[in-house]
């Protein structure tokens, strides 16, 4: 499953020829069994093209990673959609937690842009799982859970008290110190993940070593909610239901104070509601907080003076599929939040309001 980290990662490489396909996919059984098949078509349709722009033998390297990643692909495990990247020297796939239209993209660059709208549309969060033998890292989307399997994690406590067993007449504040200095240790790893972002994160473990992790950590103020207990061999779907209670009482707490910020910049007149105003300061960089309904979309054009024109239906070189994902990416980049609400609950502001910062 795609989280941020994944997704900086595939921005940053630049092979070429980078071949993207995407699709949706289907959770469960019959609907599923027509997912191989589409994924073959678009293979299919990916060699052709790239057939048609390179020689065979400058396409044998990647034609290699593609037909091996295909094999990979668990049609069982299907969320709502799949992604597959490859070039020359990379080939990775991802099970999306939002669905994706149907594409074979052949660029410069990876083609990312529905991942980064499909979370922009999802909760994401950070699950942290102590323990001295196997301290876990688990990406949330939505009420999706996957585990983080790289260099970082699982991470285990090496040396005293952990691989080796600590003296008998150890000192307990000798067996503390050493508990912490690889809590901190964890607390690094899980930094790299966590960098530059400010989503919410479960911490779960022991008490000791939740309390630890609260005392030394950089991140403690991302602590949404603790699991208190022991989780070494918690599978996802024991764990899924005990964080989505968590997170779901995050989601509404986050949503009330979104829509209390907007009522105050509405007493303060420091808004603006709908799409085309909002396109239109975002823009300008003044957006300090976006409120948009979760399921809102707009497909629309530039006009010449630089704002929109909605349009009745996507499609056409000219027309954005959806101006809302525009502006949501708009605000991000210029340091703005936004909070996703229910829908109907913007009614009065035409589904969207953009808090500005003057």
């Amino acid at each position: 499953m795609i989280n941020r980290h994944d997704l900086k990662q595939l921005q940053s490489l630049t092979p070429v020829p980078a071949l993207s396909i995407l699709l949706p996919t289907h959770r469960t059984s019959p609907d599923n069994k027509q997912d191989p098949i589409v994924v073959k078509n678009l293979v299919s349709e990916a060699k052709t093209r790239l057939g048609e722009e390179y020689s065979q033998r400058e396409l044998e390297p990647l034609l290699k990673n593609l037909d091996n990643l295909v094999e990979t692909i668990d049609y069982s495990y299907g969320l709502c959609g799949l992604a597959l990247y490859v070039s020359h020297d990379f080939a990775k796939l991802y099970y999306l937690p939002f669905p994706v239209q149907a594409r074979v993209v052949i660029d410069k660059t990876f083609a990312t842009r529905d991942l980064v709208y499909g979370l922009h549309r999802q909760l994401q969060y950070w699950v942290l799982l102590l323990s001295r033998g196997s301290s876990r890292l688990l990406a949330g989307t939505g009420d999706i859970l996957e585990e983080v399997e790289d260099d970082y994690f699982t991470l285990a406590m090496t040396g005293p008290g952990g691989t080796e067993a600590l003296p008998a007449d150890t000192d307990s504040s000798y067996r503390d110190d050493r508990q912490r200095r690889f809590i901190q240790e964890v607390d690094r790893a899980f930094g790299t993940y966590n960098e530059g972002e400010n989503l919410p994160l479960v911490v779960g473990g022991v008490d000791r070593l939740v309390s630890f992790f609260q005392e030394v950590s950089q991140h403690s103020a991302a602590i949404a909610g603790t699991l208190l207990g022991n989780f070494d061999r918690a599978s996802i779907s024991e764990l899924t239901p005990q964080v989505w209670e968590i997170m779901q009482t995050v989601r509404e707490a986050k949503q009330n104070q979104a829509l209390t910020s907007l009522d105050e910049a509405v007493s303060a007149q420091k808004f603006v509601s709908t799409v085309g105003e909002a396109w239109r300061l975002a823009q300008e960089g003044r957006g300090k907080l976006l409120v948009v309904e979760k399921s809102y979309h707009e497909p629309a054009i530039i006009s010449t003076n630089g704002g929109i024109e909605l349009v009745a239906e996507p499609g056409g070189t000219e027309v954005i599929d959806d101006a809302v994902d525009e502006i949501i990416e708009m605000v991000l980049a210029n340091g703005g939040e936004v909070a996703l609400v229910e829908d109907g609950t913007l009614s009065q502001h035409q589904r969207i309001a953009l808090v500005l910062r003057y």
